[in-house]
Formats: structure tokens, sequence, C-alpha cells
């Protein structure tokens, strides 16, 4: 079975805190995968928890995409094909677009949609229309 992981498991990996909680997560994650199961993070979770180890626990851009790759490399555990995108640009904590604006755009391209952006960085991306 594949199971989706929101944003307060994915921090409790990462951060182990608080540390209670944590090892439950950790305990019941890795029960899931050896029984079988497989975890998918999309692309909401993948940017909740990058701004969330940013603002909420003091990382570094860099930090936090070094982190979301960590996670990535873990056996059972993937992200979407968007956000595995976004994660795998070179130098994701400095890239224009941002990481965020990366998965949005991925989103909407893998379902066959053009994003429409004030943002002039956007022009940097496939199939966007940006209004400026």
């Amino acid at each position: 079975m594949t199971y989706g992981m929101d944003t307060s498991v994915i921090l409790r990996i990462i951060t182990s805190e608080p540390y209670p909680l944590a090892e439950k997560v950790q305990t019941r994650v890795a029960e899931i995968i050896a029984a079988g199961g497989e975890f998918i993070i999309s692309e909401l979770p993948a940017s909740e928890a990058y701004y969330s180890l940013q603002h909420f626990y003091g990382r570094t851009k860099e930090e936090a995409i070094m982190a979301l790759r960590a996670l990535a490399d873990e056996d059972g555990i993937s992200f979407s094909p968007e956000a595995a995108a976004a994660l795998a640009t070179p130098d994701a904590w400095k890239a224009t677009p941002g990481f965020v604006d990366r998965m949005i755009v991925n989103g909407y391209v893998a379902r066959g949609h053009v994003t429409i952006s004030c943002e002039k960085d956007f022009r940097r991306l496939d199939l966007t229309e940006v209004i400026s």
C-alpha cells in the first residue's frame, strides 16, 4: 500500500522533535516500510516542510533542501515527480525561480497546463506566461 506523508510527519523525521512523538513516527514509518508499504510526499507537504524548516527550526534554504533530499534517499520514501524534479535542480536553494515555484510549475506542466504568473523569473521555466 502507498501512504501519503504530511508535513508533521516529515518534520518529525527530519528534526526528531519533539523526541517522544518523533520516535513514534519513525517506528511507525519503519513498520509500514518493513511490511512492504511505501510513502509518497506531494508538493504541498514538501513546500510546507521546506518553509517550516527555515522559519521554525532555523535551517537555511540549503539545509532545508539537503534534509528533504536525504529523506528522498530513504528506502520506501519518495517524492511526487513534480517535487522530485524541483529537489533535483542543481543548487536548488539558490535557483531562480525557487524550489516551491518550480514545484508549482511542474505540477501544472504534468497536467498539461500553462502557468500564468507576474513573476519575471518564471520566464526561465517551460510552459509559463508572465504578465508584467
